[in-house]
Order: C-alpha cells, then structure tokens, then sequence
C-alpha cells in the first residue's frame, strides 16, 4: 500500500464516524500530514457543523503550513452554512491537496480542485475513488440521476414467508438482526412504508438508540417517515404521529377532512393527482428535500412494486433458521407466470447476523 493510500485509508475511517449523521451533506473525512507525521484529523459530523478539513486544519495549527491533506470528497468552494473549505486549505498554506473523488454538487464539481490549483496548490484524485463514492452512495446517486438511493429491506423465514397468512410476524429474525435495521434506519434520511403495515403492525419506525450497545454518535436524527396511503386510511391515533417528520402521500384531493387532521397533528400531506401513487414520483419528491438514503419497509405489495418499478439499488434480506409453510406470505407480491420473467441478483455481500443470515444483492 502507498503512502497515499495509508493516510487515505485513514481518512475514509473518520468519514464513517458520519454515517448516521451527517444528512443531507456527505461523510467527509480529512488528515493533515507534515513531514511523515499526521499533525491533524477531523470529520464531517452535522450539517450546520464544521466539514472535515476545518476540523483538521484546527488541530494542525501552522503544522498545516506546507503540509499535504487527504481529503474523501473534493473540498467545497461555496459558501452554505459554513464556509468554502478550499478557502480554509489556501488560508492554511498547504502544499498538496489529495481527494479521493471530486464532488457531484453542481456547486462544487471541480471548483474546489480549481481554486486550490489557482493558488498554487498542487492535487490529486482518485485514491481509493470507489471507497468514497460508496460511502456516500445517496449523495452522489441524488446529484447525478436526481433521485435517491433506495434499500429495501425484508426479514423472511429461510423458505422466503414474511408472516403467517393472519398477518402475524413478531419476531421471525432475532434480535442482533433487528439490531442491525436499527443502524440502517439511522443511515437513512427516509424510511418508506405502505397503509397496510401501517394498519397492521402500528409501527414507529423511528431509530432506537437506547437498543444498541455501542451508540455514541450524539443526538439521534430521526429519519422521515413516509406511508403511502392513496386512500387516507391513517389512524389518527397510529403510533407513527408520536414522532415529528411523518409525511403522508395521498390521491385524495384535497378538500378531504382527513387532511386537515393529520396536518393539525402536524403530518406532512402529500397529493398525487393520480389513481394509484407513482412510486418514481414520490423518490423524485424526496430528493428535492434533500433526501440521500431511502429505507422501504414494507409488506410483499409495495416490496414488489419497488422492484417492478426497478426503482431498487439494493436489496437486504434477513433471513430466519425457520420454515413457515406455503400458505404464509411472501417476500415479493411479483406477478411472474415464467421462467423467462424471474428476476436475477446479484449477492454482493452474506453473512451471518447473530443466528440468522443478512444476504445483500442487487437487482440484474
């Protein structure tokens, strides 16, 4: 491994202590080094908050003077709520600026590297690129393609059944896997359910800190949460509306008394002037707010109308050491009659989460 790639490495570390946090800005992360020795670390934690570098650059002091920082993400060059951070390296005086990717912000995208070059300050791109850029998989998929990136989750029976044909799932996985969802709703901005888990389960799908055990990342930012409900079957008393962030997207127009209730609760309504809701649409909507990451949590119906609507970037699946039978429900609603329809993956990781077994993969 290179000099390069070492301190790199290192600074791609301190980006994932910005995992569950940073949203909407990127996970940055940035190491200042002067004669062979690291003199400054920092990552990106809150948005609002200082980015990676200024950290950094305050911890180096005038070490920084001369000195070559490694950085994940092309350092801004826009004024937002904190300054351009290519201002504060040329401020500093260093003499070497390497990025492991350039930034997809049509307010950055290259102006960073410019204005570091126009001072005199020599860079590099491209170390551990592909490291970076999956670190940051939804910010560059909202920059570039407009909509965000989507993780459909499932948990199953090792024969493929979400819950017994009454409905009834409490717990098929353990409870390290539900420990696990935790962590992925923590990484999401949005978290996407339809009515029918909604009137069934009466879930929060809120993030949990106080279930984990290794928890230290400060105050919890609280995905939204979005229930797709064409008809307005909400409950007024679902658990959901004890968190603020709930959006709900409706076909109902909007004269419906429904609306004006939820929205006295301080639900988000959403309209759809059509009949059945367009799922793109939707997505489109919630990268327009910012939104990076998406989780759907969901029932066989609209888990597969995701994946119809190849609107799916990964697929994770929880899979239980137990058998539920034929007449349960399945993972996927997906009318497939062929072979010639099947719908192929690829796994891109397995692996086992306490007794039962994570497989992610993606759609072919």
């Amino acid at each position: 491994m290179t000099t390069d790639s070492v301190y790199m490495a290192r600074a791609l570390q301190l980006a994932r202590e910005g995992l569950y946090t940073t949203h909407p800005n990127p996970r940055v992360g940035c190491v200042i080094v002067n004669d062979g020795q690291i003199v400054g670390e920092g990552f990106h934690a809150r948005a609002g908050q200082g980015h990676a570098e200024v950290h950094a650059l305050l911890q180096a002091g005038e070490r920084a003077k001369g000195a070559t920082a490694y950085v994940t993400l092309e350092p801004c060059a826009h004024y937002g709520r904190t300054p351009p951070c290519a201002n504060a390296l040329i401020q500093a005086q260093v003499a070497h600026v390497v990025m492991a990717s350039l930034d997809s912000n049509p307010l950055v995208a290259g102006k960073g590297q410019a204005l570091l070059e126009a001072a005199g300050i020599s860079t590099t791109v491209g170390i551990f690129e592909a490291e970076a850029k999956a670190l940051n998989q939804g910010f560059f998929r909202r920059m570039q393609g407009g909509l965000p990136y989507v993780r459909v989750k499932v948990a199953a029976s090792l024969d493929g059944r979400t819950a017994m044909q009454s409905g009834e799932s409490k717990w098929i996985t353990g409870a390290d896997a539900r420990r696990d969802v935790q962590k992925l709703r923590a990484q999401s901005t949005a978290i996407i359910t339809g009515i029918g888990t909604v009137l069934a389960d009466d879930p929060s799908l809120t993030v949990r800190p106080e279930e984990w055990t290794d928890w230290h990342y400060g105050d919890v930012v609280q995905p939204k949460r979005v229930v797709l409900d064409s008809q307005l079957r909400m409950s007024l008393d679902a658990l959901m509306l004890q968190t603020a962030g709930l959006i709900v997207v409706t076909t109902q127009g909007q004269h419906h008394p429904k609306i004006a209730q939820l929205q006295a609760l301080g639900v988000e309504v959403w309209h759809q002037g059509v009949e059945r809701i367009d799922l793109r649409l939707v997505l489109e909507q919630l990268a327009q707010h910012g939104i990076n990451e998406v989780l759907v949590e969901a029932g066989a119906t609209l888990a597969g109308a995701f994946v119809h609507a190849k609107l799916v970037d990964e697929l994770i699946m929880y899979l239980a050491p137990t058998l539920l039978g034929s007449a349960a429900r399945p993972m996927f609603e997906l009318a497939l009659t062929k072979m010639a329809q099947q719908q192929s993956l690829q796994i891109s990781d397995l692996r086992m989460v306490g007794k039962d077994i994570r497989v992610l993969a993606r759609l072919s």
